[in-house]
This record gives C-alpha cells, structure tokens and sequence, in this order.
C-alpha cells in the first residue's frame, strides 16, 4: 500500500518539474519576442494644475511661468498667454 503511494508522489513531483521546466521554456521564448516600446517613455514625478484649463499633466511636459514669487504651470503656450493676458489686467 505505501509502495504505491509513494510511487503516486514520485510521479506527481516529476510530472510537475516536467511542466515548470516547460513553463520556463515557454515564457524565455514569449520574453525575447516581446516588442519594445520606445514611443513614449513611462513618466514619473509630480503632476501639476494648468491655471487656465485646469488640466492635469506631467512637471516636466509643463510650461512654467514665474509671478510674484509663486509658479504657475500650463500645458500650451495659449494657456500660458492668456493667463499673462489675465495678469495685465488684473
């Protein structure tokens, strides 16, 4: 009786090592014909309010306007001008 279920453990164990080694095998070959994307890179950092739209985007795609000590960010040069416009009159 425990002859043969050792011999039951003995074939569940090989027949998994058999399938991870299969796994591996499998997921090497998905990973090396994996494209890369380089289009746009994963950006990282502090997302900043447009004070005119009030869009949300990325510090470092913004454009920084410096007023009274305190700094402002937009997302097009046509936001950035119509808050320098709204400035003036201000």
């Amino acid at each position: 009786m425990f002859r043969g279920l050792f011999r039951l453990i003995f074939y569940a164990i090989v027949a998994y090592v058999i399938y991870r080694v299969f796994k591996f095998f499998e997921n090497l070959g998905k990973s090396s014909q994996a494209p890369r994307s380089t289009s746009s890179p994963q950006l990282q950092g502090k997302m900043v309010k447009d004070e005119v739209c009030n869009t949300y985007l990325p510090q470092e795609e913004a454009l920084q306007e410096i007023r009274d000590g305190k700094e402002y960010f937009f997302c097009s040069r046509e936001c950035r001008q119509k808050f320098l416009e709204q400035k003036k009159t201000d």
